[in-house]
């Protein structure tokens, strides 16, 4: 089983492999809106949201100024990133426990599921070998789209 200092070494690198990744969305800004690094910079930071900063990519590459190629690559970028989204934010939006005499992880999500007649909240979940490869290989999708986002700014030329 994963030990506690493992763990969170692993999600801290999964935190800082995703902001690393989703900056480069100020290249994407950029080039698709026409403007300098810098006020892609100051629009970036004022949709406080990763959704935000997606749909407002995703609705830059959907114009018509923009080729189908650039669009294309862009919307396949975009869309692996929010897949990548998913487990990114369970492990952002949870509480974790650690049993102290087997180092056994846990996690709880902070979220309520509402049925027709029930709600049930903080589903626990163990943080198990398995788990610990899908998060490894979470990092590597990141990096691995990280690349990508490069490609893209290089090809077409947007503000570095």
């Amino acid at each position: 089983m994963p030990k506690f200092q493992e763990i969170l070494l692993l999600v801290g690198q999964l935190n800082y492999t995703w902001t690393n990744t989703e900056s480069l969305l100020i290249h994407m800004i950029a080039g698709l809106a026409q403007v300098d690094k810098e006020t892609a910079i100051v629009i970036f930071l004022t949709l406080n949201t990763t959704r935000a900063r997606l749909d407002l990519v995703e609705r830059l590459a959907k114009m018509q100024k923009t080729s189908a190629e650039c669009r294309n690559d862009v919307l396949d970028a975009t869309r692996r990133l929010s897949d990548l989204s998913k487990l990114r934010n369970k492990y952002n939006h949870c509480i974790y426990s650690f049993d102290p005499d087997s180092g056994q992880g846990l996690t709880q999500l902070m979220r309520i599921f509402d049925s027709k007649d029930d709600v049930k909240y903080g589903k626990v979940e163990a943080l198990d070998t398995l788990e610990m490869a899908r998060i490894k290989e979470s990092i590597r999708s990141l990096i691995d789209l990280n690349h990508r986002l490069w490609d893209i700014t290089e090809k077409y030329n947007f503000p570095r």
